[in-house]
């Protein structure tokens, strides 16, 4: 009984993946197309330096195209923000087509130097040019030529995810939350659904290292999206941990299946967010994106 106790995993998952049908997920994710022909599912990843941001876009890419691809450029020096410029990441499907979603990097949440809280409310809503390299001393102005005066639905911000490395949720500055806090409220004013993306689990959690498929047994890991949940307010529903490749120089059925169940669900987040701006002149009152204050799971 104490030996139970005082395990680090649970004896069963708490939250069920299928680990032997990834193709399902990829299936779907292949698969997807939006209602509106030419409409693009646009994504928009923000978070600490250092979080994997970029590495998850290359993530993304890697399993999509079935082999190693690192499109967006990662640091590995950890010295500040690697990304300067508002990037757009298409991700090919044939030699003719891009997949009908796209992903947004953009430089990270660093409390001092960091990407301004401004500017990444002027990328939501469409205002901010491929290109636009940030400063951390002043926002992007409307007299600017990087400024996008009349942003269409394509421009727009349909789901915004917040990546954050799972060992350093405890250790998180309070600017930071701050920021995290502050662009969720704006994104839940436009109606802009939020995730959360934990990366680095394996770093993390030595249960994980030795097994991934250990993520939804260990307590640690339920422990920590509990304490994110609580501090910036994302359900914990819409919180998936994931590791990125990194170290691999082949693809990982493991890791492409954490991967693929975070990006279903964007995509499901999204697709919805678009269906709603498509349906803005029905009487039906819009999906509720604001700020939930306690997490829906409680320790104990």
């Amino acid at each position: 009984m104490g030996g139970q106790a005082s395990s680090p995993l649970f004896s069963e998952p708490w939250r069920t993946i299928n680990w032997e049908d990834r193709q399902s997920d990829l299936q779907y994710v292949k698969d997807y197309k939006p209602q509106t022909d030419g409409q693009q599912l646009r994504i928009l990843l923000h978070g600490p330096v250092g979080a994997g941001k970029s590495s998850f876009i290359n993530s993304v890419q890697s399993l999509l195209r079935g082999r190693m691809y690192a499109q967006a450029l990662v640091d590995n020096t950890s010295r500040g923000c690697f990304t300067k410029k508002y990037t757009t990441y298409k991700i090919p499907k044939d030699p003719e087509t891009f997949y009908p979603f796209v992903f947004n990097d953009i430089m990270g949440l660093d409390p001092i130097k960091g990407v301004r809280v401004d500017d990444v409310k002027l990328a939501l809503k469409g205002h901010m040019k491929e290109g636009y390299e940030f400063n951390p001393e002043s926002s992007l102005s409307a007299d600017y030529p990087f400024y996008n005066k009349h942003p269409t639905a394509n421009d727009r911000v349909h789901v915004l995810v917040c990546v954050v490395p799972t060992n350093t949720i405890s250790q998180m500055r309070k600017e930071t939350v701050d920021k995290i806090r502050n662009i969720r409220m704006e994104a839940s004013k436009l109606n802009i659904p939020q995730v959360a993306i934990l990366t680095k689990i394996d770093e993390a959690c030595p249960e994980i290292k030795n097994n991934l498929r250990n993520v939804y047994r260990s307590k640690y890991i339920k422990t920590k999206m509990e304490e994110f949940s609580a501090n910036v307010g994302i359900p914990m529903n819409c919180i998936f941990p994931v590791k990125n490749y990194h170290e691999e120089i082949n693809l990982n059925n493991e890791i492409d299946s954490l991967i693929l169940s975070a990006l279903r669900n964007i995509i499901n987040f999204g697709d919805d967010c678009i269906n709603m701006g498509n349906d803005s002149d029905s009487k039906e009152d819009p999906p509720d994106f604001s700020i939930e204050t306690k997490p829906p799971y409680q320790k104990g």
